[in-house]
């Protein structure tokens, strides 16, 4: 057990009273009042054009690629550093995969590299806003738009998170969300798919109600449902929704904390930064951040360990993140052979610090101190 856990999920106080609620109500499977009413804030707040709760991002990912029409020898191009859901989902539908580099100064897919990556099979671009900073979504639309491809974001660490004063998940014709519990919004597990493209709405809701118009039928809008596309089980029970209600009522606050202890972080650790010993994040006019996690890039991988196991002594939890999926075990045979040096540099440098509610200043002024120590 470590003294400082790298994650410990964080609990309003208010998420039993829902799911009281919910039980009160009298209907527990999927799609019913507390799920509307999450639907409702999502739509409101964001202003995205129609949501749907999952019971994981995976999940909403898998749903986009279905939307996308991804068949056999369809190509998709997506950032390498990533978890592997994102690249799985389209794998599933028969897609080959075309992994793109990362930027020099973000783990965010390089997006002056995917123009050269479009061949004529090409059918949809993933892109990742790591640690909810944005990806340079202009310019990714500016391709997507010429060569009239769908952009899915995978906005998984990027709830309540702007990008030109967008928020993230409203830019892309489909987006989806993770509510883990090493998310800013938790229920556990749970997810949500966000159809910014109209055309994709209808079709949206039949795959995630088993592919019936059950939904519509539910609506009145027709007499008899049954089935009448693809789709799977993919809407969470309305427990896991009164929990996720509990949460949003509390975001404003939990995203104030959340950023509060970014910006501890940031401050202790920018000396660290300005004399070359590491790298962090920077916050910038474009995205601005929503206090997901906090990491640092060290000068190569034995640092990177040495500055993990030195946090491990002083019984803190530190924890690298994702391996490259050009280079998994699974994909490398697959792997057209370009090299990817960001994505291996990220890879091999990164390190996540601990990042929960709770977290105390005091404690991040303790992490950060061991961090210089380990660096003198």
């Amino acid at each position: 057990m470590f003294r400082i856990p790298f994650n410990k999920p964080h609990f309003t106080g208010r998420e039993a009273s829902h799911v009281s609620v919910a039980v009160k109500l009298g209907k527990i499977s999927g799609n019913g009042e507390i799920t509307k009413r999450c639907h409702e804030f999502f739509e409101s707040r964001y202003h995205f054009r129609k949501v749907l709760l999952t019971t994981s991002c995976t999940d909403a990912l898998e749903m986009a690629a279905i939307l996308c029409r991804i068949s056999e020898g369809d190509e998709v191009i997506m950032p390498s550093y990533t978890f592997v859901s994102t690249a799985n989902a389209f794998v599933l539908r028969g897609a080959r995969i075309v992994f793109a580099d990362s930027s020099d100064d973000s783990p965010n897919i390089d997006a002056s590299s995917i123009e050269a990556l479009i061949t004529p099979r090409t059918k949809a671009i993933v892109v990742v806003h790591y640690a909810g900073f944005g990806c340079d979504m202009d310019e990714i639309m500016r391709i997507a738009g010429k060569y009239k491809l769908l952009v899915v974001e995978d906005a998984a660490h990027s709830i309540d998170s702007y990008y030109r004063n967008k928020p993230l998940g409203s830019i892309g014709h489909l987006a989806t969300f993770s509510f883990h519990e090493t998310k800013n919004i938790s229920c556990g597990e749970g997810g949500m798919l966000v159809i910014n493209d109209e055309s994709l709405a209808e079709r949206a809701e039949i795959i995630w109600e088993k592919g019936t118009n059950r939904a519509a039928f539910s609506r009145g809008e027709v007499d008899k449902y049954g089935w009448v596309d693809i789709g799977s089980s993919f809407l969470p029970s309305e427990l896991t929704a009164a929990f996720l209600m509990g949460q949003l009522e509390m975001i404003d606050d939990i995203q104030q904390k959340r950023l509060s202890i970014f910006n501890c972080y940031y401050q202790n650790l920018l000396p660290l930064d300005q004399k070359g010993l590491i790298r962090i994040p920077h916050p910038n006019e474009l995205s601005s951040g929503n206090g997901h996690l906090f990491y640092l890039l060290a000068k190569n991988l034995a640092q990177r360990d040495q500055i993990i196991q030195g946090l491990k002594k002083s019984g803190i939890q530190a924890v690298f993140h994702y391996l490259p999926l050009h280079s998994s075990k699974f994909f490398s045979p697959l792997h057209d052979g370009r090299l990817l040096p960001n994505a291996d540099r990220y890879s091999e440098t990164l390190v996540r610090l601990p990042f929960f509610y709770d977290l105390r200043n005091s404690e991040i002024d303790e992490i950060c101190s061991v961090v210089r120590t380990i660096l003198s």
